[in-house]
């Protein structure tokens, strides 16, 4: 459904053109998440639901994506202003 907005956000990864939140690191250490999972999540990932921002009107993406063969995570995501990946918040599922 939203092909085009993956292939994009796995670009920006790849070309390390994207930020993490103070919260998204903060998530990260409490899940024990390097940045590496993180990228391959999101690598390895399928965007879930797109959100729509009621105070920003900016959509944001949840991505489902695998860390190891049994581990799965999940990324918050938008594209800023700056035109970068911002990384919103991590979690376990």
């Amino acid at each position: 459904m939203h092909k085009k907005k993956l292939q994009l956000i796995k670009e920006k990864i790849l070309q390390n053109e994207y930020i993490v939140t103070y919260h998204a690191r903060k998530e990260m250490n409490n899940d024990d998440y390097s940045i590496f999972d993180v990228e391959r999540g999101i690598l390895t990932g399928e965007i879930i639901e797109r959100q729509n921002d009621i105070e920003t009107g900016e959509y944001k993406y949840r991505i489902k994506g695998k860390i190891t063969v049994n581990d799965r995570i999940e990324i918050v995501c938008k594209l800023g202003p700056t035109n970068k990946l911002v990384i919103i918040t991590v979690y376990k599922t």
